[in-house]
This record gives C-alpha cells, sequence and structure tokens, in this order.
C-alpha cells in the first residue's frame, strides 16, 4: 500500500521476543528439564495496523507468548527444531492473515548432579557450560527452512597452532610465531535440506565433529580451521546445505618474563578480553539449494 507521496511499506515483522519458558517432564520419576528462549514473529498482511492503526488483523503478541506455553504443555517441546516448526505451523495454519512465520529457540543446558551417595540425583540440576543450541525456523507458506547451531562453544589449543607469513606493511607490529595458543567462541549455524531429520542426533554428530577438526587441524591460521571445520560437517552430513561460522581470535599474548631474568618456555601467558580478531566465513555444498531470505535477522553472520 502507497501513500500520496510514493512512500510504501516495505517488509515487516512482528511479535513476542525472548518469551522464557522452563518445561519438566515428570512423566517418569527422572524428570526432563527443557530450558529454552523463544522469539516468536509473524509475517503477513499487517499493512493496515501500520498506516492507519487498525489492529483487526493483529495477533497480539503476549497471544504469541500464551501460545508458546501452551503448545509446550499441550505437546512438550522435545528438539527445538520440532518446538519451533510445531509454533511456526500453528500460527499460519490458523490464522489466513499470517503467511508467514519466524520461530527463533535458544536452549540452554541442565545436567544432573551427581551426589556422592546415590549418583546421579532423578530431579537435581547444575547449569552446564555457557554454549547455547540454537535454531531459527522459517515458515512462509508451504515453504519451510530450518538453521540450526550453537554459539559461545569455547575451545583453546594449548600449541599446535602457528601464524607467520603475512605481509609486513605499514603499521604492521605482530610478530610471526610457530608456536601459539588458538582459542575461540564458536558460533556456528547450518541450513538444513528438509525438515524431516533426527535433529538431535545431527546436533550431537555436528558438534562432535567440529571439535575433532578443531583438535586434529595443525593450524597454519584460524581461517584454516574454520574451513576444516565446515569442510567436515558438509562431507558428513549430506542434509546439510550450508554452514557459517563467527569465530573471534581469543588471544594469548606470551608474558616478557626477563626484567626479572627468567624464561618464558610458553609456559604463561595473558589472555586479552580485548580488540580480538573475528573470522567469519560460510562454507556451501555446491548443489545447495538457494537459501533465499532465510539467514535476515541472524546477526554476527556473513
Amino acid at each position: 500500500m502507497k501513500t500520496a507521496v510514493g512512500i510504501s511499506l516495505g517488509y515487516n515483522q512482528y511479535g513476542k521476543a525472548e518469551v522464557r519458558l522452563v518445561h519438566i517432564d515428570r512423566s517418569t520419576p527422572v524428570h526432563q528439564i527443557k530450558d529454552v528462549s523463544v522469539t516468536s514473529q509473524l509475517i503477513g498482511d499487517f499493512a493496515a495496523t501500520h498506516l492507519t492503526g487498525d489492529n483487526s488483523s493483529v495477533i497480539a503478541t503476549d497471544t504469541q507468548r500464551n501460545t508458546v506455553y501452551a503448545l509446550a504443555r499441550l505437546h512438550g517441546v522435545g528438539p527445538i527444531e520440532n518446538f519451533g516448526l510445531r509454533v511456526a505451523r500453528h500460527f499460519v495454519d490458523k490464522y489466513p492473515q499470517v503467511t508467514g512465520s519466524r520461530q527463533e529457540v535458544e536452549e540452554y543446558s541442565w545436567n544432573r548432579i551427581s551426589t556422592s551417595v546415590a549418583g546421579l540425583h532423578d530431579h537435581a540440576f547444575i547449569r552446564g557450560s555457557t554454549e547455547v543450541r540454537t535454531t531459527v525456523v522459517t515458515k512462509h507458506g508451504a515453504d519451510e527452512v530450518v538453521i540450526s547451531g550453537l554459539r559461545d562453544l569455547t575451545v583453546l589449543k594449548s600449541t599446535g597452532s602457528e601464524f607467520h607469513g603475512f605481509p609486513e606493511v605499514e603499521y604492521t607490529s605482530l610478530v610471526e610465531t610457530t608456536d601459539r595458543v588458538l582459542a575461540s567462541a564458536v558460533s556456528a549455524r547450518w541450513r538444513y535440506v528438509g525438515v524431516e531429520h533426527d535433529w538431535d542426533k545431527t546436533f550431537v554428530g555436528v558438534r562432535q565433529l567440529m571439535l575433532d577438526r578443531f583438535a586434529s587441524t595443525h593450524s597454519l591460521s584460524l581461517q584454516q580451521t574454520l574451513y576444516a571445520m565446515g569442510e567436515g560437517v558438509l562431507s558428513a552430513y549430506p542434509e546439510i546445505a550450508e554452514i557459517r561460522f563467527s569465530m573471534p581470535n581469543k588471544h594469548h599474548f606470551l608474558v616478557d618474563l626477563s626484567k626479572w631474568g627468567l624464561d618464558n618456555p610458553n609456559e604463561v601467558w595473558y589472555a586479552a578480553d580485548r580488540p580480538y580478531g573475528l573470522i567469519e566465513a560460510s562454507i556451501v555444498r555446491d548443489d545447495a539449494p538457494p537459501a533465499g531470505g532465510v539467514w535476515e535477522g541472524i546477526s554476527g553472520f556473513v
């Protein structure tokens, strides 16, 4: 819809961000816990609310929040990819003015407390690492795309990493090295072909493969390690069309102890907070179907 001066409403979506949900499966004495954050957004014929304030087609954001809770009660959560698909399908299938939906889900890990007497406790948990499992489900009509991944997977190699051969240009100060600490907080997202997969099994396998490649690749650059991780994933999982990485180089600098008459054979390091190198890249299968606009709105990825 255009106004008199030729200004028109472009692409738009709206919803409820960061709906916090903890679901506890009490169907057996050994409880299962799912701790997630859901950002629900709807796409469709909502021009009237923007142009005139007519809200007759608007599914309130509180309704979206309550739908997340209700569907968790009715069906549980399960793999976050399935939950995102379930919520997206609910809105698109139920309301004619909703032509599309985008559901972004993050999952936070909890581990069972192991007691000294009885071992793993049935219903007591301790928060896991800072690593977060992620998914973004996009549905436009019948078309559905799932992008899964993780963020803040912190990794480090104490050797087996070099960096040299870069050009000595104006203002270069970095000293070449054949033995350095390589560390990063990996954020990775991968786009699936189709939506019928064993999400949990694939996530575990992809995560382990990335760790294997990080550990086993003798690194001449973080870029080389990143590519090795992505190439390994695509080689092992034909159901994945592409994988994208955002990997900060968490710099460790060797401390000069010579002032106090001490040597430092790569043992004492200063872990710098910032600034840091930031390496981002996508690795794409040659026959991958086009992504369209499904990566839009996913920050931190090229």
